[in-house]
């Protein structure tokens, strides 16, 4: 007989189409500043909401927020603008996982979409107790989802090397 572990059937390797998430949002007078324009903390809580659907769909866990690694705002969004957000996982270690999200504001007056910010997120795979989860490998299946993914791996080492240092002082 041959019993299968749902342990194993969570580790199974996922493609990483099966973690891309989308959200939209109308930019709202109270989601901006005196100027009419977005603001960067309302833009930050969207992207780590994208980036939490895009965690647990690919751990099919509770996940946590680890870290940011950056954030660039490169045009602003103004009141009654739609926002764009698109998240998927870029690359599993252990049980934390990065995130990428992009952020795009379209005019959907005009038919046209600008590219407002992109950001690094780290999740980590909990249970209901807080307690870090195993995570299963996610495959890139495009030359971009490769290059996300390998670029994710040199990341985590940057950001090893940066601790490791300050940790010597």
């Amino acid at each position: 007989m041959n019993e299968e572990n749902p342990n194993d059937r969570m580790l199974t390797p996922r493609p990483v189409r099966d973690s891309q998430s989308e959200m939209a949002e109308i930019v709202l007078p109270n989601d901006a500043n005196p100027l009419g324009a977005l603001l960067g903390g309302r833009l930050m809580h969207w992207i780590d909401l994208a980036g939490a659907m895009a965690a647990h769909r690919h751990s099919r866990s509770y996940a946590v927020t680890a870290s940011v690694d950056h954030i660039d705002f490169l045009v602003p969004v103004r009141v009654g603008d739609l926002v764009i957000l698109r998240s998927s996982v870029n690359r599993v270690f252990r049980t934390s996982m990065e995130v990428g999200v992009k952020v795009f504001v379209e005019n959907y007056i005009a038919d046209t979409s600008q590219h407002v910010a992109s950001a690094h997120l780290t999740f980590v795979a909990v249970d209901a107790n807080g307690k870090r989860l195993p995570i299963a490998p996610v495959v890139p299946e495009t030359e971009e989802q490769q290059r996300r993914y390998d670029d994710a791996g040199r990341r985590r080492e940057i950001h090893r090397a940066e601790l490791k240092r300050k940790q010597k002082r």
